[in-house]
């Protein structure tokens, strides 16, 4: 296996850092490159090996794979180590999409015989971020920049707005006054009424097929509320990272919202619903301290909360790879790969009875400290009392 430093290939980072990360006095500027404004806290640092293993059809003549280089900001910053790939030793190609900024190394295998590893190894220190966001204080523009039109747009392959979602937000917020409690409505809606699963999700994001099937997994989650925020006027992203924890499919995605004076904040609205039933059904857990716990979910998930036991990879939906690739993509999980053009099917190892797969990961992660996951231990919600 060969192994390459890419420090020096990566130099260019866009580090965006918040002197304070926290609200002014004045006001932050409408700006979708805006630093997060965010309390940052908690502090962790992971050794991240990172490999995917693709398997081509036979008699594949070009096997592209693009794999997502995390990158520093305000959240989080990288250190870079080693990209490799084997048995095929290729050279990978660093570049950066124009629209998000995402950050990819492609590898483009010629004639491979059998399956080929791709490989990333290096070091990622990531924060808490907390918004304690105040609805009241929410106060969107009458009218956008035209920068922040990737976020706003409503036909995608991913986060799309059709007539039956308008009609829906007749009825979650038939008001219609564009502001923060609107959409955190449609947040509660969800929370309500989707089912969580991963035999039936989309894996691109899709705000159609959540509509459709009231459920799905994390992106299916966010890519409605994504849709659903910018049919009431706000931008939205979705925002794909890593879970840095013992898990059969580590991708997981977030919903952002650009929500002024604020910027972006960020909001799990399928982990927070896996932790409010939980909370629900424990049994050892009396009315009171069940009434308590649920309190400090909702309230942390109300206010913007990011956690430090995951890290972003991409930003946003439906864009160009770089190079290109035949198609343009919805979301980039883990990897996105092609076998002389045509893309290979994204697998969902946590799905139920699936046993044939194009791809899959290989992943471990190293923290220097504990740190609890705050989905699933009660005692993070204390800090929000």
């Amino acid at each position: 296996m060969s192994m390459r430093n890419v420090s020096a290939m990566l130099m260019p980072l866009l580090l965006f850092v918040a002197p304070t990360l926290a609200i002014a006095d004045d006001e932050p500027a409408l700006d979708p490159a805006l630093p997060y404004q965010a309390e940052r806290t908690n502090s962790v640092t992971y050794q991240v090996d990172f490999s995917a293993v693709v398997t081509p059809p036979a008699g594949t003549k070009v096997l592209k794979v693009w794999l997502p280089i995390p990158t520093s900001d305000a959240a989080q910053e990288v250190e870079e180590g080693t990209l490799s790939s084997f048995p095929d030793e290729v050279e990978p190609q660093i570049g950066t999409e124009p629209v998000f900024g995402n950050r990819f190394a492609y590898f483009e295998f010629n004639s491979p015989q059998g399956a080929q590893m791709v490989r990333h190894q290096f070091s990622i220190k990531v924060w808490e971020l907390r918004w304690n966001l105040d609805a009241d204080l929410v106060k969107p523009p009458s009218d956008w920049p035209d920068s922040f039109a990737p976020y706003l747009r409503g036909e995608s392959q991913a986060v799309a707005i059709d007539d039956r979602m308008r009609e829906l937000l007749d009825t979650i917020a038939p008001q219609r006054k564009r502001g923060y409690r609107e959409f955190a409505d449609v947040m509660k809606w969800v929370d309500t009424n989707f089912t969580y699963g991963h035999d039936n999700a989309s894996l691109q994001a899709s705000s159609i097929h959540a509509l459709t099937t009231r459920g799905g997994h994390c992106s299916d989650y966010h890519g409605f509320c994504a849709a659903m925020g910018r049919a009431i006027g706000y931008p939205t992203r979705m925002t794909y990272g890593i879970q840095p924890m013992p898990r059969n499919s580590p991708s997981h995605c977030k919903l952002e919202a650009f929500l002024p004076p604020y910027g972006w904040v960020s909001f799990d609205v399928s982990e927070t619903q896996k932790l409010l039933a939980s909370i629900r059904d424990d049994k050892k857990l009396d009315e009171q301290e069940r009434e308590r716990l649920t309190e400090a979910a909702s309230q942390r998930f109300s206010r913007g909360f990011r956690d430090n036991t995951w890290f972003l990879q991409t930003r946003g939906s439906d864009y160009d790879l770089v190079p290109k690739a035949s198609r343009r993509v919805a979301v980039v999980r883990t990897i996105y790969a092609e076998a002389d053009g045509e893309p290979l099917p994204d697998p969902d190892p946590s799905a139920h009875g699936k046993r044939e797969f194009s791809w899959m990961t290989m992943h471990k992660y190293t923290a220097d400290r504990e740190v609890p996951y705050p989905f699933q231990d009660y005692s993070t919600l204390d800090e929000d009392q």
